[in-house]
């Protein structure tokens, strides 16, 4: 059998500009590059937090009609941090909403639910104990 490594997770935009704008400014992502498909009338963007890519689609031909958040706040993209102090100061600091949390199971992890200007889902998670 093959064997496969983790490439990158996306996410549907209604504004490139503003998002690639809204991950770099709040969550400290990096801008790695920016394209348009021709063929499939997208633009997209890949950024990069840590070792984690993320790639930002904006459809060319349908406005995007913002997803309704709900449990169980799926798909999403969890970002580990050391310390959900630092991440609940992060969400404080720019106004951000939590949509869900902080959660904790007793002496395995802490984690929140937060979403991005298009309705996307993102976690913070603290481990306590590194798997």
């Amino acid at each position: 059998m093959s064997s496969y490594n983790f490439d990158h997770t996306a996410f549907q935009v209604s504004d490139m500009d503003k998002a690639i704008a809204w991950y770099k400014n709040t969550l400290g992502f990096e801008f790695l590059f920016r394209g348009t498909n021709e063929e499939e009338k997208e633009e997209y963007a890949f950024l990069k937090y840590g070792e984690s890519r993320l790639e930002l689609i904006q459809d060319l031909l349908t406005p995007y009609e913002k997803p309704i958040i709900k449990k169980p706040f799926c798909p999403h993209l969890c970002l580990e941090v050391e310390s959900m102090e630092l991440a609940l100061k992060i969400i404080n600091d720019h106004g951000l909403t939590i949509v869900r949390g902080p959660l904790e199971i007793k002496d395995e992890e802490t984690w929140v639910y937060f979403a991005d200007p298009d309705h996307n889902i993102l976690e913070f998670i603290q481990w306590y104990h590194k798997k």
